[in-house]
């Protein structure tokens, strides 16, 4: 029998398992894993009796390979209880013959002695009285606030005010969007900030890439977890906030808000499989749709009813929906139809929106930039899934529709994904499109709109991070070859190994598209992806398109773009 500890982390919010934080291994199982659990569970009550804690509860998950095993805890205990767990799994790991048993006669004072110090009762009881008065309450190691936005105030968590001594009055909330799924969340939250921005609300969101409220950047980064949800709505000048929610915060922590007034889930589709337990698109389904335990009984759960795994999973959740879909006769649409549900969808070059019994046309698709009058098809299920976020918080149409028509999709308010250039020349334009696919998923749907578009010559730039499994990195490279690329370009991402040897990722992919037909005499490798995109661009000639999938040094690349876009000699090839 083989027993490994993978990971220990604090679970401080609603999570794949429950409602409620907890302290969370997770654990390699080669062997009875159900006989191993028990022990577990049975070891972590002697060590809740040796602490005083007894009511904590135990949960687990069993996968492939291993399982997560759970203990709760109130929030000022989470790192005590991580020891406490360890211990736990030390002492079943033992009761296996592997490893020494733990010493009841150092770990028990020992971990009484942590509880001790980190015990915070103040931090309880204002907990509960935000919860009894309805008042948005976030903690961290740093600060613990009460309320959102211009309401909000925060105190070093061994400074608390006492819960009588707070004017609960004078802390409130403000509208809350969350937006996850594979592909799609960045664009559906700045599409989203967008449509508030125009309806007159000083709008912040969260991404992957930085964290902003209006035109004011507060950082750049990823900020799609806990943290970054912390920071937005402790900002004074925040009234809306939009939060893009990543698998891997939700994974690590779990929600960084308790409450949400709309959820949104885009697609799940493979990506970052083999990482906390999720092997499988089955298993990450639920893991995307923990937004849904941030949501109250009449707030809507916004669904892509396009995507067949969202589509069978939202209704088993008892959740108010509301469905959006590329084809007005979707299934799910008529079924909203029927009952008097809210829909949103596309039809005859409009986007719809049904409530109660009328369909009405909210936007017209040749007034929307980043669709490219509906050419990239996957921007305007976005901006269906922005609409119905909007709905949902009141918004009104001619807000919908100047915030859609201001969202260009540029380099600006969405670097990186769909950014199109041109360069005029004798014989036909050179085109240049920069995007962040980087899974089959988005790669088939980017696909798609390359074909569209059409071009004399299509140049691919791609490459991957080492941490995807081989047959992820084949499946991409297949999606990609849909474009049919005159010439592949494969760039190393330095930094990016992550456990792999140098060139490793290149050379997979070198070999699946060699296995697709391409001629390896079109292939090449670059070191990175700053000396592949200026290998494509001193190359171009008029009538290529070069489709530049930069997963890093984005900024080298959008300003090589731009040096040559400012140039007059077109020749190349």
């Amino acid at each position: 029998m083989k027993l490994e500890l993978c990971d220990s982390r604090r679970l401080t919010g609603a999570n794949l398992y429950w409602d409620r934080p907890a302290a969370i291994i997770d654990v390699a199982i080669e062997g009875a894993a159900d006989e191993v659990v028990e022990t577990w569970v049975k070891a972590v009550r002697r060590w809740l009796d040796c602490v005083g804690y007894t009511e904590e509860e135990t949960c687990y998950r069993l996968y492939q390979g291993g399982a997560s095993l759970l203990v709760s805890a109130p929030i000022d205990v989470l790192y005590s209880m991580c020891e406490l767990n360890e211990v736990a799994w030390a002492e079943t790991c033992h009761r296996f013959g592997l490893g020494e048993a733990p010493d009841p006669g150092e770990e028990e004072p020992r971990l009484n002695r942590l509880f001790d110090e980190e015990r915070n009762p103040p931090l309880l009881a204002l907990q509960e009285a935000a919860r009894e008065n309805g008042v948005p309450f976030l903690w961290d190691d740093d600060e613990v606030s009460l309320g959102y936005g211009e309401t909000a105030r925060s105190w070093p968590p061994d400074r608390l005010p006492a819960a009588g001594d707070v004017d609960w009055s004078a802390h409130g909330a403000i509208p809350i969007v969350l937006v996850t799924g594979t592909n799609g969340k960045s664009t559906t939250v700045r599409m989203t900030a967008s449509i508030l921005t125009a309806a007159g609300y000083r709008a912040g969101l969260t991404s992957t890439d930085f964290i902003r409220v209006g035109d004011r950047l507060i950082d750049s980064g990823d900020y799609s977890g806990t943290g970054g949800a912390r920071l937005l709505t402790r900002q004074p000048d925040v009234d809306m906030a939009v939060l893009e929610v990543a698998r891997g915060g939700l994974l690590r922590r779990g929600l960084g808000v308790e409450h949400a007034n709309a959820a949104v889930v885009t697609n799940v589709a493979a990506d970052h499989l083999g990482e906390y337990g999720i092997h499988s698109v089955a298993d990450l389904i639920p893991a995307k749709f923990i937004v849904h335990r941030a949501l109250g009984p009449h707030d809507p759960l916004i669904l892509n009813a396009d995507d067949a795994g969202v589509a069978e999973h939202g209704p088993k959740l008892g959740k108010s929906i509301c469905w959006y879909s590329l084809d007005a006769a979707h299934p799910k649409i008529e079924e909203a139809r029927a009952e008097g549900g809210s829909a949103c969808f596309y039809r005859d070059g409009g986007l719809y929106a049904r409530q109660g019994a009328e369909d009405r046309c909210v936007a017209e698709i040749m007034d929307i930039p980043a669709v490219r009058g509906g050419i990239v098809r996957y921007n305007v299920s976005n901006a269906l899934a922005a609409m119905a976020a909007a709905i949902a918080l009141g918004i009104g149409d001619e807000a919908i529709r100047s915030g859609l028509a201001a969202f260009r999709g540029d380099e600006h308010d969405n670097p990186g994904r769909g950014n199109w250039f041109e360069r005029p020349a004798e014989g036909g334009p050179v085109r240049i499109l920069v995007d962040f696919a980087h899974n089959e998923h988005g790669m088939s749907a980017l696909a798609d709109t390359v074909n569209a578009v059409g071009a004399d010559r299509v140049i691919l730039l791609m490459g991957q991070a080492g941490d995807r499994l081989d047959k992820d990195i084949a499946d991409l490279v297949r999606a990609a070859c849909g474009m049919r690329p005159d010439r592949l370009l494969i760039a190393e991402l330095p930094g990016y190994e992550r456990g792999r040897e140098p060139y490793e990722v290149p050379r997979l992919i070198r070999q699946e598209a060699e296995k697709i037909g391409i001629p390896p005499s079109n292939i090449e490798t670059f070191p990175d992806p700053r000396e592949a995109t200026a290998s494509a661009l001193q190359r171009a000639r008029a009538g290529d398109l070069l489709v530049l999938l930069a997963l890093t040094q984005r900024s080298e690349a959008l300003s090589l773009v731009h040096d040559y876009l400012g140039k007059r000699d077109t020749s190349g090839g």
